[in-house]
C-alpha cells in the first residue's frame, strides 16, 4: 500500500509511480519494492528505483540532497513547512518544459492529473479554469490536447476544491 500524499494523491493514476512483476532495490533504504517512481528528481546523482515510503518520509531527498518539485517553480505560499513537504516529501509530475506547482487559500493544490481541452470539457471545468488564465491561454485554449503539443496539467485546492491550471508546451 502507498503511503498518502496530500499534494499528490494518485501518483500511480498519474504514472509517476509504476508497478514491477519483480521487486527491486530502493537505492535508499535498501528494502525491496515493487512499486517504483518514474517522476523528475532534481539531484546531483542519477537516482532511480526510488520507493515512495521513502519519498514519504523524506529520506531521498536529504540522502541525494535532492528535491521532486522544483522549489522556485511553484506559486508562492506563506508556509515554509508547506514548501519543504512539497518538494522533498511530494512525488512530481513529469512536465514538457518545467514542471510548475499552483497554489491557492493560500497552501499548494493537490495534482489531479493531465488534461486537455476535451477533458477539461467532460469534466465540467472548463469555465471554472478560465477564470484563473490570461488572454492568450484563454484565446487557444482549444489547442489543449491531453499528450499533445500544449498540456494541461490540473490541480485541485485542497480547502475550497477550485480547480487550477497550469499549461505547457513542448
Amino acid at each position: 500500500m502507498l503511503p498518502y500524499f496530500r499534494y499528490h494523491p494518485d501518483p500511480l493514476a498519474t504514472k509517476v509511480f509504476r508497478e514491477l512483476e519483480s521487486p527491486v532495490p530502493c537505492p535508499c533504504c535498501g528494502k525491496s519494492t515493487s512499486v517504483i517512481y518514474e517522476g523528475p528528481f532534481y539531484a546531483i546523482d542519477e537516482v532511480e528505483n526510488i520507493c515512495p515510503d521513502c519519498i514519504a518520509s523524506g529520506a531521498a531527498a536529504e540522502k541525494y540532497d535532492g528535491e521532486f518539485q522544483d522549489s522556485e517553480s511553484v506559486d508562492k505560499v506563506t508556509d515554509i513547512d508547506k514548501l519543504d513537504e512539497l518538494v522533498h516529501r511530494t512525488p512530481g509530475y513529469c512536465g514538457w518544459q518545467q514542471e510548475y506547482w499552483r497554489a491557492h487559500c493560500n497552501d499548494y493544490c493537490a495534482f489531479v492529473g493531465y488534461v486537455g481541452f476535451k477533458e477539461l470539457e467532460e469534466l465540467g471545468i472548463l469555465e471554472e479554469v478560465m477564470e484563473d488564465l490570461d488572454d492568450w491561454h484563454i484565446e487557444n485554449i482549444h489547442d489543449l490536447t491531453n499528450g499533445g503539443s500544449a498540456q494541461g496539467y490540473l490541480f485541485r485546492c485542497l480547502h475550497c476544491g477550485k480547480h487550477l491550471l497550469h499549461i505547457d508546451y513542448d
